[in-house]
C-alpha cells in the first residue's frame, strides 16, 4: 500500500481509490440535523464500500429562517451534489425549484397534497421520498392532549403561512377538535420565525389551553415559549419533548431516516427518482416529557405513561 502525506489519497494494489459521492442535506432548522446526518451516514457507509464510493455530506440549514432556503438549495446545486435530502415541505419545495437535474429525496408531511409529487406510486419528475402523514399525526396530538388534560377546551394551531402543508394541517386539527369536543382557536399562520413570540402572545390572549405546532417549529425556543405561557405543547418530531416540549406523536425518527438512506442509495446506484414509489412510515412513537408536565402543574395519566415509548422524567 502507498499512502501520500496527510492521508489525502490511498491506494491498495488491485483496488481503486474510493470515489466521493456528495449528498446534500437541506434543513429548515437544526433540531433534527445531527440525528439525520448520523442515521444517513451510518446506513449509507455500510452500503457504500462494496460499490467503491465514500459518502460525504454537504449540510445547509436555514436555522429557522425559511426565506433562506432557496439560496441554500442553490448552494447545494453549485456544489454538484449527487442527490439532495430535504427535511420538511418548505425545504423540499426549495430543492425542487433549484435542483435542475439533481434528484431530491424528501421527508415531508403530505407529498401529494402539497404538490411535491403526482402520486405516491408514480411520483414523476426528480423527487421521491417519505410522505410522513404529518397532518393526520398532528390531528392525533389533539386527541392525546385532551386525554392528558380532560379539562382541555381550546387548542391553538401554529403553522407556516408560506407552506402548502398548512392547509391539511389545519384541516386535520379541526377534524380532531370536532371529534374531541375541543375548539381549535386561534389558528396562527406566521410568515417568519420573527413572529413566533407574538404568536404566543395571541394564544394567551385567546385563552388557549394548549398548542399543536407544525413540525418545523419543534424547537427549544417554541418549547420554552409554551412553558412560559403555561401551554401544553405537542407536535410530531421527538426532538420537541427532548428540547422541553410536553409531547410528540409521530413517525419513529431513526427508522424513518434509515429508510431515507435506502432511497438515497438507490439513486446513487442509478435508479431514477420517478421509478421509486413514495413510502409512508409504518413505525410511530409517543414521547412525553413528564418534567414539563410537572412544571405546568399536572401529572401525566397512568394510561398515557403506559402507552408512551419514552418518558423523560
Amino acid at each position: 500500500m502507498i499512502v501520500l502525506a496527510g492521508g489525502a489519497i490511498s491506494w491498495s494494489l488491485g483496488i481503486r481509490a474510493q470515489e466521493v459521492r456528495r449528498v446534500g442535506l437541506l434543513l429548515v432548522g437544526d433540531a433534527e440535523a445531527q440525528l439525520l446526518e448520523a442515521e444517513l451516514g451510518n446506513t449509507l457507509n455500510k452500503l457504500s464500500p462494496s460499490k467503491g464510493w465514500k459518502i460525504e455530506f454537504e449540510v445547509r440549514s436555514a436555522a429557522g429562517n425559511m426565506e433562506r432556503l432557496p439560496d441554500l438549495a442553490a448552494e447545494l446545486v453549485a456544489r454538484k451534489v449527487a442527490v439532495i435530502v430535504a427535511l420538511f415541505t418548505p425545504a423540499a419545495l426549495a430543492a425542487k425549484n433549484a435542483s435542475g437535474n439533481i434528484p431530491v429525496v424528501f421527508i415531508a408531511g403530505d407529498a401529494v397534497g402539497t404538490g411535491l409529487v403526482r402520486s405516491l406510486s408514480h411520483p414523476g419528475g426528480k423527487l421521491t421520498g417519505l410522505s410522513t402523514m404529518g397532518a393526520q399525526l398532528q390531528g392525533k396530538c389533539v386527541g392525546l392532549l385532551h386525554e392528558m388534560l380532560p379539562s382541555l377546551r381550546r387548542v391553538a394551531a401554529l403553522t407556516n403561512a408560506a407552506d402548502p402543508f398548512s392547509k391539511p394541517f389545519v384541516e386535520q386539527m379541526q377534524l380532531a377538535g370536532t371529534a374531541s369536543g375541543v375548539e381549535i382557536e386561534p389558528i396562527l399562520k406566521i410568515g417568519s420565525s420573527n413572529e413566533i413570540d407574538e404568536a404566543f402572545v395571541s394564544m394567551a390572549r385567546a385563552r388557549a389551553d394548549a398548542v399543536v405546532t407544525d413540525g418545523i417549529f419543534a424547537t427549544k425556543r417554541v418549547a420554552d415559549l409554551a412553558l412560559r405561557h403555561r401551554l401544553a405543547a405537542a407536535t410530531t418530531p421527538r426532538s420537541f419533548p427532548e428540547a422541553g416540549g410536553l409531547m410528540s406523536y409521530g413517525y419513529k425518527t431513526s427508522a424513518l431516516y434509515r429508510l431515507t438512506a435506502l432511497f438515497v442509495d438507490k439513486i446513487l446506484r442509478g435508479v431514477r427518482p420517478e421509478d421509486i414509489p413514495v413510502e409512508q412510515p409504518t413505525e410511530f412513537e409517543l414521547v412525553i416529557n413528564a418534567r414539563t408536565a410537572h412544571a405546568l402543574g399536572f401529572a401525566v395519566p397512568p394510561t398515557l405513561l403506559a402507552r408512551a415509548d419514552e418518558v423523560n422524567e
